[in-house]
């Protein structure tokens, strides 16, 4: 399918997202009113003040139109608890879950793409049988247990690194590196097993083709066969694997931020949750799906990067 065409999707994409996000949040329990009221939750005028200024005593389909207009000019609303605008907020928060999040890729790939190698070069052989071994623990353990355990064995036992908190870059680059390190590294456990499984698969079926045989019956060295022909065209469904996964960060890091107390994005979205501030979890899922789209577009791209053949389709 053609770029455009692809950027063509995003709108109705987008518009069908907020729809199903404005919907689904009605079915949560609670009043958001009565939240917000505090102490005065028992006072009527109050209520009904709070549902006004809210646009809470309209109709769905009005407060959807309230809403998603306000989105189309840049206006994401503002938080009903902390009264920011939703966008400053997210403006704040994102840049410390993309952080974590790259660095986690980044782990994910060094770890899993190379081992996937090794592993379908090794078949069979004790390599291939510690990398398979190696994948299945990272994709059963959950990623608040391994926090946990990291947190117990490498900050309060060893004490090499600290156990919860946050630094960023600008101020301390090395007390940074250190402080998210570990959720990095939690985060880029799981998907480094899947990455390593999938790139082991799709060695395993290129190893095979004939023009593999072909390039090692005129003497090539091994290394050059699986670089340079085996392993480039292994990567196009990792490239799809790696940009879908990598989006999925922004999940993970819901449970990962809270265990180890980082004040980024998936806490953010937490604290909106429980405190039915209706307008981040808008502008989150928003931004969130707007990501997604984003790094299929990226992924359509460096397909075209990896295999030549596919700028003539």
């Amino acid at each position: 399918m053609k770029l455009g065409a692809r950027i063509a999707q995003v709108i109705p994409t987008i518009l069908l997202v907020s729809v199903l996000v404005f919907c689904l949040q009605q079915l949560m329990p609670g009043d958001p009113a009565i939240v917000l009221a505090g102490e005065e939750r028992g006072d009527p005028r109050v209520l009904a003040q709070i549902r006004a200024e809210l646009w809470l005593d309209r109709s769905l389909p009005e407060q959807y139109w309230h809403w998603i207009s306000n989105v189309v000019h840049g206006d994401l609303g503002h938080s009903w608890r902390t009264r920011q605008p939703v966008a400053e907020l997210i403006a704040q928060k994102l840049p410390v879950t993309a952080q974590v999040g790259v660095m986690a890729f980044l782990i994910a790939v060094l770890i899993g793409v190379p081992a996937g190698v090794v592993a379908a070069v090794k078949r069979d052989g004790p390599w291939d049988y510690v990398a398979n071994a190696i994948g299945l623990a990272g994709l059963s353990m959950p990623n608040f247990w391994l926090g946990i355990m990291l947190i117990l064995f490498v900050s309060v036992d060893l004490g090499w690194l600290p156990a919860s908190g946050y630094v960023s870059p600008w101020e301390d680059w090395r007390q940074s590196l250190a402080t998210t390190v570990m959720p990095a590294f939690v985060l880029g456990n799981s998907i480094a097993a899947i990455l390593m499984r999938h790139t082991r698969s799709a060695m395993l079926s290129v190893l095979d083709q004939d023009y593999i045989r072909t390039a090692r019956a005129k003497g090539l060295a091994e290394m050059t066969v699986i670089l340079r022909h085996a392993l480039r065209n292994a990567l196009i469904p990792v490239v799809t694997l790696g940009a879908l996964e990598l989006g999925t960060l922004l999940s993970g890091a819901v449970l990962t931020e809270q265990v180890f107390s980082i004040p980024g994005f998936g806490k953010m979205v937490v604290d909106a949750v429980f405190n039915r501030d209706y307008p981040v979890v808008q502008g989150v899922v928003l931004v969130t799906a707007l990501l997604f789209i984003l790094l299929n577009l990226l992924a359509d791209i460096l397909y075209v990067l990896v295999d030549p053949r596919l700028r003539r389709a």
